[in-house]
Formats: structure tokens, sequence, C-alpha cells
């Protein structure tokens, strides 16, 4: 499965003062950036890291939503 093909939800949050990145498919897959695009890349990063982590726990891993 290609990290690429898993929904990214990226939002403001004054609290944090950062863009935050969750990845509704996996739960517990979240990070945050400074700005948009680095949101988007430790989004990436971390969508390869929770598919490694499950794959290595022979957990289920959720497929990605796709658009119709």
């Amino acid at each position: 499965m290609s990290p690429i093909h898993y929904s990214v939800i990226i939002q403001w949050s004054n609290v944090d003062q950062a863009f935050i990145a969750e990845v509704p498919e996996l739960p517990g897959c979240s990070t945050h950036g400074d700005t948009y695009e680095e949101a988007i890349k430790n989004a990436q990063e971390v969508i390869e890291l929770w598919l490694e982590n499950a794959m290595a726990l022979g957990k289920n891993i959720p497929p990605p939503r796709v658009a119709a």
C-alpha cells in the first residue's frame, strides 16, 4: 500500500500554532507542521511509519478510502 493513497485532513490549530495533519483511516496517526507543506511531508512520513509498525506487529491494516 502506498502512503500517498491515504486521506490526510489538515487544519490550523490556534492552540498549537501549527497545522495538524490527521489520517482518518489509520487510528492514532497524526502529526503537525509549522507550514502546510511541512504538515503534508510529515504526514507522508508518519503514514509510512504507521504501516511499517502495523506490519511488524501483524496488525490489521485498514485500506485507504478511494473516491468514486
